[in-house]
Protein backbone atom coordinates (compact mmCIF):
# COMPACT_ATOMS: atom_id res chain seq x y z
CA UNK A 1 0.00 0.00 0.00
CA UNK A 2 1.62 3.43 -0.68
CA UNK A 3 -1.38 5.91 -1.70
CA UNK A 4 -1.37 9.50 -1.49
CA UNK A 5 -4.22 10.90 0.65
CA UNK A 6 -3.66 14.44 0.84
CA UNK A 7 -1.43 17.20 -0.52
CA UNK A 8 -0.16 19.85 1.13
CA UNK A 9 -0.65 23.27 -0.56
CA UNK A 10 2.71 25.50 -1.38
CA UNK A 11 5.09 25.52 2.46
CA UNK A 12 7.91 27.20 3.58
CA UNK A 13 11.26 25.92 5.21
CA UNK A 14 12.83 27.40 7.86
CA UNK A 15 14.39 26.71 11.32
CA UNK A 16 13.03 26.24 14.67
CA UNK A 17 14.25 28.80 16.79
CA UNK A 18 12.11 28.01 19.71
CA UNK A 19 8.68 26.63 20.92
CA UNK A 20 6.58 28.39 23.81
CA UNK A 21 3.29 28.97 25.41
CA UNK A 22 2.34 25.72 23.44
CA UNK A 23 1.07 27.15 20.96
CA UNK A 24 3.78 29.58 19.26
CA UNK A 25 6.77 29.20 17.12
CA UNK A 26 9.40 31.42 16.21
CA UNK A 27 11.07 29.86 13.07
CA UNK A 28 13.39 31.66 10.88
CA UNK A 29 12.89 31.17 7.08
CA UNK A 30 14.90 30.30 4.42
CA UNK A 31 15.16 33.66 3.17
CA UNK A 32 16.04 35.17 6.81
CA UNK A 33 12.70 36.02 8.04
CA UNK A 34 12.09 35.24 11.58
CA UNK A 35 8.33 34.33 11.90
CA UNK A 36 5.95 33.71 14.67
CA UNK A 37 3.69 30.23 13.90
CA UNK A 38 0.73 28.70 14.99
CA UNK A 39 1.56 25.84 16.89
CA UNK A 40 -1.39 23.18 16.55
CA UNK A 41 -0.20 20.67 19.01
CA UNK A 42 -1.36 20.59 22.91
CA UNK A 43 1.28 18.27 23.52
CA UNK A 44 4.69 18.27 24.71
CA UNK A 45 6.28 16.87 21.48
CA UNK A 46 9.13 14.74 23.15
CA UNK A 47 11.41 13.97 20.74
CA UNK A 48 9.98 16.09 17.82
CA UNK A 49 10.69 20.06 19.20
CA UNK A 50 14.62 20.12 18.63
CA UNK A 51 16.23 23.53 18.35
CA UNK A 52 17.72 24.34 14.87
CA UNK A 53 15.83 21.47 13.02
CA UNK A 54 14.26 22.15 9.44
CA UNK A 55 10.74 22.75 9.70
CA UNK A 56 7.91 23.11 7.22
CA UNK A 57 5.21 26.20 7.76
CA UNK A 58 1.82 26.81 5.93
CA UNK A 59 0.38 30.37 5.15
CA UNK A 60 -2.71 31.17 5.51
CA UNK A 61 -4.31 33.98 3.23
CA UNK A 62 -6.92 34.85 5.85
CA UNK A 63 -6.51 38.69 7.09
CA UNK A 64 -8.94 37.49 10.36
CA UNK A 65 -6.31 35.25 11.41
CA UNK A 66 -3.79 36.38 14.38
CA UNK A 67 -0.85 34.21 13.04
CA UNK A 68 -1.02 33.72 9.30
CA UNK A 69 1.37 30.92 9.23
CA UNK A 70 0.72 27.51 10.95
CA UNK A 71 3.69 24.91 11.59
CA UNK A 72 3.33 21.73 10.25
CA UNK A 73 6.19 19.40 10.36
CA UNK A 74 10.04 18.86 11.85
CA UNK A 75 12.90 17.02 10.37
CA UNK A 76 13.77 14.23 12.16
CA UNK A 77 17.13 13.07 11.32
CA UNK A 78 16.03 11.91 7.91
CA UNK A 79 12.28 11.99 8.74
CA UNK A 80 9.36 14.33 8.46
CA UNK A 81 7.28 14.05 11.50
CA UNK A 82 3.55 16.26 11.45
CA UNK A 83 3.12 18.04 14.16
CA UNK A 84 -0.45 19.17 13.26
CA UNK A 85 -2.14 17.65 15.34
CA UNK A 86 -5.47 19.30 13.41
CA UNK A 87 -4.72 17.41 9.90
CA UNK A 88 -4.89 13.50 10.56
CA UNK A 89 -8.48 13.59 11.55
CA UNK A 90 -9.00 15.47 7.92
CA UNK A 91 -6.89 13.15 6.71
CA UNK A 92 -8.66 9.82 7.81
CA UNK A 93 -11.73 11.70 6.54
CA UNK A 94 -10.56 11.78 2.77
CA UNK A 95 -9.00 8.12 3.03
CA UNK A 96 -12.80 7.00 5.01
CA UNK A 97 -14.67 8.69 2.08
CA UNK A 98 -12.72 6.83 -0.53
CA UNK A 99 -12.67 3.63 1.17
CA UNK A 100 -8.73 3.29 0.99
CA UNK A 101 -8.54 1.02 4.26
CA UNK A 102 -8.74 -2.31 3.46
CA UNK A 103 -9.49 -3.21 6.93
CA UNK A 104 -12.40 -1.42 7.17
CA UNK A 105 -14.04 -1.10 3.55
CA UNK A 106 -16.82 -4.08 4.27
CA UNK A 107 -17.92 -2.68 7.22
CA UNK A 108 -19.45 0.83 6.19
CA UNK A 109 -21.19 2.40 3.97
CA UNK A 110 -22.28 6.01 6.19
CA UNK A 111 -19.28 8.17 7.72
CA UNK A 112 -20.32 10.85 10.13
CA UNK A 113 -18.18 13.09 12.13
CA UNK A 114 -18.33 14.71 15.53
CA UNK A 115 -21.30 12.55 16.69
CA UNK A 116 -22.33 12.83 20.76
CA UNK A 117 -21.89 9.43 22.76
CA UNK A 118 -20.96 8.17 26.15
CA UNK A 119 -22.15 9.09 29.46
CA UNK A 120 -25.28 12.09 28.66
CA UNK A 121 -23.84 12.10 25.06
CA UNK A 122 -21.22 14.31 26.58
CA UNK A 123 -18.58 13.17 24.37
CA UNK A 124 -17.88 13.58 20.92
CA UNK A 125 -16.50 10.42 18.67
CA UNK A 126 -14.32 11.20 15.86
CA UNK A 127 -16.22 8.97 13.39
CA UNK A 128 -19.30 6.91 12.97
CA UNK A 129 -19.30 4.20 10.25
CA UNK A 130 -22.38 2.51 9.74
CA UNK A 131 -24.37 0.12 7.77
CA UNK A 132 -27.75 -1.66 7.39
CA UNK A 133 -27.45 -5.18 9.05
CA UNK A 134 -23.41 -4.46 10.50
CA UNK A 135 -22.48 -2.81 13.77
CA UNK A 136 -22.11 0.80 13.76
CA UNK A 137 -18.31 1.01 14.12
CA UNK A 138 -17.32 4.23 16.81
CA UNK A 139 -13.77 5.37 15.56
CA UNK A 140 -11.56 7.50 17.69
CA UNK A 141 -8.27 9.19 16.40
CA UNK A 142 -5.04 9.73 17.48
CA UNK A 143 -2.13 11.20 16.68
CA UNK A 144 1.51 9.62 17.20
CA UNK A 145 4.83 11.10 16.88
CA UNK A 146 7.02 9.92 19.73
CA UNK A 147 9.59 6.90 18.87
CA UNK A 148 11.28 4.13 20.48
CA UNK A 149 14.27 3.15 17.27
CA UNK A 150 11.19 1.69 15.07
CA UNK A 151 8.12 1.48 16.89
CA UNK A 152 5.65 4.76 17.74
CA UNK A 153 4.46 4.89 20.54
CA UNK A 154 1.21 6.86 22.22
CA UNK A 155 0.78 8.61 24.13
CA UNK A 156 4.06 10.99 25.51
CA UNK A 157 2.67 12.12 28.53
CA UNK A 158 0.01 11.73 30.92
CA UNK A 159 -3.54 12.01 29.11
CA UNK A 160 -6.92 11.85 31.20
CA UNK A 161 -8.65 12.22 28.47
CA UNK A 162 -6.92 9.83 26.32
CA UNK A 163 -7.50 7.06 29.56
CA UNK A 164 -11.24 8.71 28.86
CA UNK A 165 -11.76 8.00 25.45
CA UNK A 166 -10.80 3.75 25.88
CA UNK A 167 -13.05 3.88 28.79
CA UNK A 168 -15.71 5.03 26.56
CA UNK A 169 -15.16 2.64 24.09
CA UNK A 170 -15.34 -0.42 26.12
CA UNK A 171 -18.39 0.56 27.44
CA UNK A 172 -20.01 0.47 23.58
CA UNK A 173 -19.52 -3.34 23.72
CA UNK A 174 -21.38 -5.70 23.11
CA UNK A 175 -23.69 -2.97 21.68
CA UNK A 176 -21.08 -1.54 18.83
CA UNK A 177 -17.83 -1.99 17.34
CA UNK A 178 -15.39 0.50 18.95
CA UNK A 179 -12.56 0.73 17.63
CA UNK A 180 -8.73 2.70 18.28
CA UNK A 181 -6.97 4.40 15.20
CA UNK A 182 -3.42 5.64 16.05
CA UNK A 183 -2.38 7.65 13.15
CA UNK A 184 1.54 6.97 13.10
CA UNK A 185 2.44 10.57 11.32
CA UNK A 186 6.24 10.06 10.18
CA UNK A 187 7.46 7.19 8.04
CA UNK A 188 10.24 5.54 9.86
CA UNK A 189 8.00 3.17 12.41
CA UNK A 190 6.48 -0.24 11.37
CA UNK A 191 6.04 -1.01 14.90
CA UNK A 192 3.75 0.66 17.53
CA UNK A 193 2.96 -0.01 21.12
CA UNK A 194 1.69 2.13 23.75
CA UNK A 195 3.94 4.46 25.53
CA UNK A 196 3.92 2.90 29.36
CA UNK A 197 6.64 4.67 30.57
CA UNK A 198 4.98 8.06 30.01
CA UNK A 199 1.65 7.08 31.26
CA UNK A 200 1.51 3.54 32.56
CA UNK A 201 -2.12 4.01 33.09
CA UNK A 202 -2.88 4.51 29.57
CA UNK A 203 -0.69 1.55 28.47
CA UNK A 204 -2.75 -0.69 31.26
CA UNK A 205 -6.68 0.32 30.00
CA UNK A 206 -5.60 -0.30 25.90
CA UNK A 207 -4.43 -3.23 27.08
CA UNK A 208 -8.05 -3.72 29.04
CA UNK A 209 -9.68 -2.59 25.80
CA UNK A 210 -8.29 -5.19 24.05
CA UNK A 211 -9.15 -7.55 25.54
CA UNK A 212 -12.52 -6.54 25.45
CA UNK A 213 -12.81 -6.32 22.15
CA UNK A 214 -12.00 -2.89 21.16
CA UNK A 215 -10.23 -2.89 17.68
CA UNK A 216 -6.66 -1.22 17.69
CA UNK A 217 -5.34 0.40 13.66
CA UNK A 218 -2.47 1.55 14.04
CA UNK A 219 -1.59 3.32 10.34
CA UNK A 220 0.93 4.25 9.14
CA UNK A 221 2.12 7.64 7.51
CA UNK A 222 4.97 8.54 5.33
CA UNK A 223 4.91 12.70 5.60
CA UNK A 224 6.63 14.69 3.00
CA UNK A 225 6.62 18.65 2.16
CA UNK A 226 4.40 17.52 -0.68
CA UNK A 227 1.93 15.54 0.48
CA UNK A 228 1.08 12.36 3.20
CA UNK A 229 1.33 9.29 1.97
CA UNK A 230 -0.32 6.05 3.60
CA UNK A 231 2.10 3.12 3.56
CA UNK A 232 0.19 0.29 5.43
CA UNK A 233 -0.71 -1.07 8.73
CA UNK A 234 1.92 -1.29 11.48
CA UNK A 235 2.49 -3.77 13.91
CA UNK A 236 0.61 -3.79 17.61
CA UNK A 237 2.65 -4.50 20.90
CA UNK A 238 0.82 -4.97 23.73
CA UNK A 239 3.42 -3.30 25.90
CA UNK A 240 6.39 -0.77 25.10
CA UNK A 241 10.02 -2.53 25.16
CA UNK A 242 11.98 -1.90 27.72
Amino acid sequence: MNQVIYQYPLLKTGKLIQRYKRFLADIELETGEIITAHCPNTGPMKGVCETGSLVQVSKSDNPKRKLAYTWEMIRVNNTWVGVNTNLPNRVIKIALEQKLFPELNTRYDLVRREVPYGQDNKSRIDFLLTKIDKPDIYLEVKSATLTQGSIALFPDTVTTRGQKHLRELMALIPDAKPMMLYFINRGDCDRFAPGDSYDPNYGKLLREAVNKGVEILPLRFEITPQEIRYIGLADFLLEQPS
